[in-house]
């Protein structure tokens, strides 16, 4: 057994190679560090943290050195509590946790979904000094075990908080409500993420222990190692492109490693089949696929035996894969947060990097609204259209093949399938949950709705007292009538 100096000398030896590897990214023009030598001193103070940098910026380390210190100063467990909204990034940050922690002799637990959870329960009543969960799976075991508890930990850290926190297809109001019951008053919370939210900074009232807010300022969102571009393409042959913009980069960098982000899981799924036809050396990592297959898919990326990985957005949180050199944008992402995070998985840690998106002519408008939040014009990617031209036909007959093939699998219906054994597995009734989903899209539709209207009267009371200072007291009711006649709708 380790003695508490024994385990903060090599805590403080950890902090140093950590400190030098921060200069020495200093050096090269890089922020890494930022947050971390800004949030870290409130920390050690006893302070609530809330940090909000840049993809890439060392958001990780930030949390884990300093929870390592003051575990070598009073270790025991369950220590500390770290919630992330994915798997991947449960198991990426309980890599961070065993590297560093490991002179310490760290005892960690993953706590997440599609694993099995008497296992996980008999790791959880063995009490490892931090436990790393999804907020669904960890609520499952408190409402159904009493072999454990979070009653004592000291730390309570979300892991890109604002995705943890909105209300969208997953909503983890509900677990993270029995979370929060179940942790101590009196605790240290961490909040980090790399795009701030009005949900975000509300949050602030979770922090109790005089919190201390810090946000990275910068003129852009996203780092200046990043080349972003966009590339405008008709919406039906925008397959033919993406095969053209491979195929070059194949050809110029073979040992490059490229990220394709797509909207859905069969999308995810059919191109992964596509450019596999198309000889690519190419994996896929969607919510459909088991646990099990979503490690291999990604340890096969990061070892470099598959040098094209296409995705959802879940690949889009927190991954950190160093030799990503270009993200391409199946789709432009409907919300610039979700833009930032996608093109923030190349260009990490001051090393250079690609984001090029492919922009349909009704994408035009969400282009435009990326720029305005990372406040930087997008550079046109050109091709050559001749070139494309060639393959188009054959692209589309085999894509075409490739969605025939998935629809004989059943690929849909193992969806659903998959959807209502996750939830008998959580002990949720399927029928009531779809019923519950049901209810809720309509009461905010119906919120939608109260807030346009709220909106239109506000808008029309404006124009009304913007039409009255207009004219003179004795103006006669006609002058200013007829404006009011044509005013429409807002």
């Amino acid at each position: 057994m380790y003695s508490r100096n024994h385990l903060r000398q090599h805590t403080l030896v950890a902090e140093h190679r950590y400190s030098a590897n921060m200069r020495t990214a200093w050096s090269s023009g890089a922020e890494e560090g930022l947050i971390s030598s800004r949030t870290t001193p409130y920390f050690l103070y006893g302070r609530d943290c809330l940090g909000c940098a840049k993809t890439g910026s060392g958001k990780t380390a930030a949390f884990v050195l300093p929870i390592l210190q003051k575990l070598s100063e009073d270790p025991y467990g369950i220590f500390c509590l770290v919630l992330t909204p994915t798997r991947e990034l449960a198991y990426q940050i309980a890599e961070q946790f065993r590297v560093l922690g490991k002179p310490l002799g760290l005892k960690d637990c993953i706590i997440v979904g599609g694993m099995d959870m008497v296992a996980q329960a008999l790791e959880l009543s063995r009490k490892p000094h931090v436990v790393i969960a999804t907020p669904g799976r960890l609520a499952d075991h408190l409402r159904s075990s009493n072999t454990f508890s979070i009653k004592k930990i000291r730390f309570l850290v979300m892991d890109e908080a604002d995705r943890l926190l909105e209300q969208g297809c997953t909503d983890f109001t509900v677990d993270l409500e029995a979370i929060l019951a179940a942790v101590p008053a009196r605790r240290q919370t961490l909040l980090f993420s790399a795009t701030l939210t009005d949900t975000l900074k509300e949050l602030q009232g979770l922090a109790t222990n005089q919190p201390f807010f810090w946000e990275a300022q910068a003129p852009v969102c996203t780092v200046e190692q990043l080349d972003q571009r966009y590339l405008l393409v008709p919406e039906k042959v925008k397959d033919a492109y993406l095969v053209h913009l491979i195929q070059n980069f194949h050809d110029e960098h073979e040992d490059w490693s490229i990220i394709i982000f797509t909207n859905t899981c069969k999308t995810c799924q059919v191109l992964c089949m596509m450019l596999r036809k198309f000889n690519f050396p190419t994996v896929a990592l969607h919510s459909m696929m088991k646990q099990k297959e979503r490690f291999a898919a990604l340890a096969k990326f990061k070892s470099s035996i598959y040098r094209i990985l296409i995705a959802t957005d879940v690949a889009s949180r927190g991954l950190d894969i160093p030799t990503v050199q270009v993200v391409i944008n199946h789709n432009t992402p409907g919300l610039p947060k979700i833009y930032i995070h996608r093109v923030g998985r190349t260009a990490r840690a001051g090393r250079q990097g690609q984001a090029i998106t492919l922009v349909t002519q009704y994408d035009i408008h969400l282009v435009h609204a990326i720029e305005d939040q990372i406040k930087k014009k997008l550079e046109e990617f050109l091709v050559e259209e001749a070139e494309v031209l060639q393959i188009l036909t054959q692209v589309n007959v085999v894509r075409r093949k490739c969605e025939i093939k998935l629809e004989a699998a059943n690929f849909d219906e193992k969806k659903e399938i998959n959807k209502r054994k996750q939830l008998i597995l959580e002990g949720k009734d399927p029928d009531l949950e779809a019923k519950r989903k049901a209810e809720l899209a309509k009461i905010k539709q119906k919120n939608r709705r109260f807030k346009e209207q709220v909106k239109h009267t506000l808008q029309q009371q404006k124009a009304g007292g913007a039409g009255r200072r207009g004219h003179l007291p004795r103006a006669r009711p006609e002058a200013h009538s007829a404006p009011a006649s044509t005013q429409g709708p807002a």
